[in-house]
């Protein structure tokens, strides 16, 4: 229904075409971003049984963060304990 509502206004208006791709790429993004940090995050704990605790598992060259202007992770070395 909302598609339908959105081609008709298209085809009324071309000058909002531009304007319902940025829109809804905007919206994609955010959604696969969204996704990307329940997934791979090490904050995020979805098997309370198995993996209590991700975070402690990470080793010092994993990359958790999406953009790193300083660090490169595969040079540190390990600085922390075992637990």
């Amino acid at each position: 229904a909302m598609f339908r509502v959105i081609v008709s206004h298209a085809r009324k208006h071309p000058s909002l075409i531009p304007l319902f791709l940025i829109i809804g790429s905007g919206g994609v993004g955010a959604a696969l971003y969204l996704m990307r940090l329940a997934v791979f995050n090490p904050d995020v704990c979805w098997d309370k049984k198995n993996n209590p605790e991700p975070w402690n598992k990470l080793s010092p060259s994993d990359q958790y963060k999406f953009y790193s202007v300083n660090v490169d992770y595969s040079r540190l070395k390990k600085d922390r304990p075992d637990f």
